[in-house]
């Protein structure tokens, strides 16, 4: 096991590794460390080689074995540093200074296969998230001078056009500038539904064109594109440590020391107070592999870089292994509104006459007056009529009233257009409208009501449109143990009521000013305990960077909103919360379990090796076949 604050096992390879396991280097150095033990063990037994033979073939064999951890053990001590290697060296060498040279070449042997396959399987599932770049081509279809030429996709700059055919992955992120087709964007949102572009949209490397031909000019050179970025933020994320590995750590730098200290009291002590020097000299050596805490310190970095991987290729992006362990703690989660919870685009659901007027008609005044209104209700009516065609026409004398609606001169008659605080304050006599509006608001509902000074002659309510997958994905975050859902909204009370109660939400606090979102997750985790803040971006970054675990979402070509959170979601999918939430659970748990495991053996082993329960031989396989076992259980995450 290499020091914790030297470098990361498959930091050593600038790329990962893609070859067979058994030629991985420190793989292919236990094979023929293994073979040549088994076979001298075997030829020795039978009396066909002479002992100093078989001596000389079990030191190669210890060589081969020790290759990998035998110099990171000697610059260690170098530097005056004991840790687990120097453990192991000591032990190798201290077997065979007492002449128990299978014992020594079968602990290199094990030691040297179990750093082998720990590293190759931590450098795998590091290296796993580098797969998203094939599924960028490396040759695009480049135009210039309107002729079309194939190059290498690493050369494409920005402001270059290239087209991209039905079946075709995009090289690069850019922007469409002709034509119009359906994308599948799962690599990169990790949403498997088909996303329609056309003329003016922006899409992204490693997305593959479905149905139409695209000219798309490109926003970023092929080595920024989004796929480069993701795979950058994932590889130093899966470096980044859990607050349980930097515990460990700092354990491991005194109970290694501690761990050596008792091997030398035991090979001095009892001999100078007339014990036999051989047998407490085997002891300490033993005592040496027993203590060596391999398990315990590789008890949690597999599974977070699994888990920080897994989740990568899903389209979630977990920025460290300090923000998946807070994940795993999560209590209460609360969601942005406008834009997160719901599309943030209001439509018109409901157009309503209150007299001879006509729904058409309705539907025509209101829209001619906020033809030149640049409000969001506004452009909800205005796209209303067009699709309608209820043939709006132009209005003369626009004034928008602040807070109240607008007005305008239509057909020769002054409209307004506005709530119905608005009426009342006009003199209006609002009837059935009053009615009408208070039921409506009661679903959640804004009503905008038009008509004269002295009539109200229709209102129209218009919703926020909560996201499809919004329900299912409260659900989910309740199925995962989440006691508390929380929605944040500056809308009032009446109206975030009723959304919550259509999502399943739990907790509302409306009515919130900007800057009093932050202090809103201050009190939710006052409450409940940790909280995660989901919001859609930077509007939302006070309020993401006070809670726990502050989680970006649709944030696909955003750097901005990335760098803001700790968790950003590339895609719109809200169940992806729920998913994260789980994947830091199940980190947690496994990085719990092989914890718990590795404190009982060590607790087992180090008395045992002290009393001389076991010897150097079943020390190194019960060290060995723990290590392996907390890295199978650690890569359990990456199947979540």
């Amino acid at each position: 096991m290499a020091d914790p604050e030297a470098e990361e096992p498959g930091e050593g390879h600038e790329e990962p590794y893609e070859g067979a396991w058994w030629r991985f280097p420190p793989m292919r150095n236990a094979l023929v460390s293994g073979f040549l033990l088994g076979v001298t063990f075997l030829l020795s037994r039978i009396g066909l080689i002479p002992s100093w033979g078989a001596i000389g073939l079990y030191v190669v064999a210890a060589g081969f074995g020790a290759s990998h951890y035998g110099p990171e053990a000697a610059e260690s001590m170098l530097r005056l540093r004991v840790n687990i290697d120097v453990l192991m060296g000591v032990a190798t060498v201290g077997a065979a200074v007492l002449g128990l040279w299978e014992e020594a070449a079968f602990l290199a042997f094990l030691y040297g296969g179990a750093e082998g396959l720990e590293e190759f399987t931590y450098d795998r599932t590091r290296g796993a998230i580098r797969a998203l770049l094939d599924l960028a081509p490396k040759e695009a279809h480049l135009l210039r001078d309107d002729a079309e030429v194939t190059v290498p996709a690493e050369e494409l700059a920005e402001g270059d056009r290239f087209l991209v055919r039905p079946g075709e992955s995009l090289p690069t992120d850019g922007v469409i500038r002709a034509g119009a087709t359906s994308l599948n964007e799962a690599p990169i949102s990790g949403e498997s539904v088909p996303v329609e572009k056309g003329e003016g949209d922006a899409v992204f490397a490693g997305t593959v064109n479905l149905t139409g031909a695209i000219e798309v000019e490109a926003t970023r050179a092929f080595h920024d594109n989004t796929l480069s970025r993701i795979i950058h933020l994932v590889e130093e994320a899966q470096e980044q440590k859990t607050g349980a590995q930097r515990l460990i750590d700092r354990f491991g730098d005194r109970y290694s020391p501690a761990i050596l200290l008792g091997s030398l009291v035991l090979l001095v002590v009892p001999p100078l107070l007339g014990g036999d020097f051989r047998e407490w000299a085997t002891r300490a050596v033993t005592l040496a592999v027993a203590g060596a805490p391999c398990a315990l310190v590789m008890s949690t970095p597999v599974a977070v870089a699994a888990a920080i991987g897994s989740a990568g290729r899903r389209g979630v992006l977990i920025k460290g292994g300090l923000h998946l362990e807070n994940l795993g703690g999560v209590r209460v989660v609360a969601f942005d509104k406008t834009g997160t919870l719901t599309r943030g685009e209001p439509v018109v659901t409901d157009v309503v006459a209150l007299d001879t007027t006509g729904r058409d008609e309705v539907l025509r005044l209101a829209a001619s007056v906020e033809g030149y209104s640049e409000h969001p209700l506004a452009r909800a009516i205005v796209s209303l009529a067009e699709s309608e065609a209820v043939g709006r026409v132009p209005a003369v004398s626009f004034e928008a009233l602040t807070g109240a609606g607008a007005r305008a001169r239509v057909d020769g008659q002054e409209i307004y257009v506005g709530s119905p605080s608005l009426f009342e304050d006009l003199g209006s006599t609002l009837g059935r409208a009053a009615v009408l509006a208070e039921e409506y608001f009661e679903e959640g509902k804004t009503v905008v009501l038009v008509g004269t000074r002295e009539r109200v002659v229709g209102l129209l309510a218009l919703r926020d449109e909560a996201r499809p997958e919004a329900p299912e994905a409260i659900r989910a975050l309740h199925e995962e143990g989440i006691p508390k859902v929380a929605m944040l909204t500056g809308d009032n009370g009446r109206t975030g009521r009723a959304i919550a109660r259509g999502l399943g939400i739990d907790e509302v606090k409306a009515d919130l000013k900007p800057g009093d979102k932050s202090t809103a997750v201050r009190e939710l985790e006052e409450a409940f305990g940790p909280a995660a803040m989901v919001g859609d971006g930077i509007n939302d970054a006070p309020a993401l960077a006070t809670a726990s675990v502050g989680v970006a979402m649709g944030t696909a070509g955003t750097d901005a909103a990335i760098e803001a959170a700790d968790v950003a979601l590339m895609g719109d999918d809200l169940r992806a919360v729920a998913y994260a939430v789980r994947l830091g659970r199940v980190a947690r748990r496994i990085g719990r379990q092989n914890i718990v495991f590795s404190i009982l053996l060590l607790a087992v082993l180090v008395p045992s090796a002290v009393l001389g329960v076991i010897n150097v031989a079943a020390a190194v396989t019960a060290h060995e076949v723990a290590e392996i076992i907390a890295v199978l259980n650690g890569l359990r995450a990456r199947s979540r």
